[in-house]
């Protein structure tokens, strides 16, 4: 299926996705009883977290996951979860039993990623995630899946260690793309226009082997969210 783009100013942007949010955790609950999100980090979190505060979502049976996360303290600057918590985790009345942060600062990366994966998977049950929300980096990679990393290939585990991250810090977790198969939502938000290259071949390229193509391709739908900088070298409509 074709993914659906949306351009336009970041505050608009998060307005449309609390739409989709509002409208997948109601079928998601009437239908099998919860709602689950994996969330990202950086510029995405920063922009479009805020505004589900607000969102109208029966919130104790939503589940929170996270796409990756950086083998920091939960309380460090650039925590993933910590920004999470700080925007939009501790302004709603989420049952804290069903926030799964990702303890990717263990030092054992290996046995955290199992018990994550182990997690994930009483979570939910076999079914896929809800809606995942990625970022996406300039070079097209999402969660912490970069291009030509072995980790693309992974054919069974949903959580993978990544100890040699090109981007710092080196050592994280991250969802993989047996996680993000078969999601009813994926949705890619991307601002700026050094983006905009890689927005254009996931959008364009059938065969793009960039990460951010293959997550949105393993979906059922797939959205982007794009402000005009990011959807600059797009064709015009």
């Amino acid at each position: 299926m074709t993914p659906e783009v949306i351009v336009g100013a970041p505050d608009v942007l998060a307005a449309r996705f609390v739409e989709r949010f509002e409208a997948a955790a109601s079928r998601a609950i009437a239908g099998h009883g919860r709602f689950s999100i994996a969330l990202p980090g950086g510029s995405v979190a920063e922009k479009i977290l805020p505004a589900l505060i607000h969102a109208t979502v029966e919130w104790p049976r939503v589940e929170i996951v996270w796409g990756d996360e950086r083998a920091v303290a939960a309380d460090a600057p650039d925590s993933n979860y910590g920004l999470a918590r700080r925007v939009f985790l501790d302004h709603v009345p989420l049952d804290p039993r069903h926030i799964h942060r990702m303890p990717a600062e263990q030092a054992d990366l290996h046995a955290a990623a199992d018990a994550y994966a182990r997690d994930l998977g009483r979570t939910l049950g076999g079914r896929p995630l809800d809606v995942v929300l990625l970022g996406m980096g300039p070079d097209g990679h999402v969660c912490s899946l970069f291009p030509g990393h072995r980790a693309l290939d992974e054919p069974t585990r949903t959580v993978l260690p990544i100890t040699d991250s090109p981007k710092p810090p080196p050592r994280r977790l991250t969802l993989t793309l047996v996680a993000l198969s078969g999601t009813p939502l994926v949705c890619v938000a991307a601002f700026g226009d050094e983006k905009a290259a890689a927005v254009r071949e996931a959008l364009e390229s059938p065969a793009s082997r960039l990460p951010v193509a293959l997550a949105t391709r393993a979906a059922t739908r797939a959205l982007f969210l794009l402000d005009a900088a990011a959807a600059s070298r797009l064709p015009p409509t």
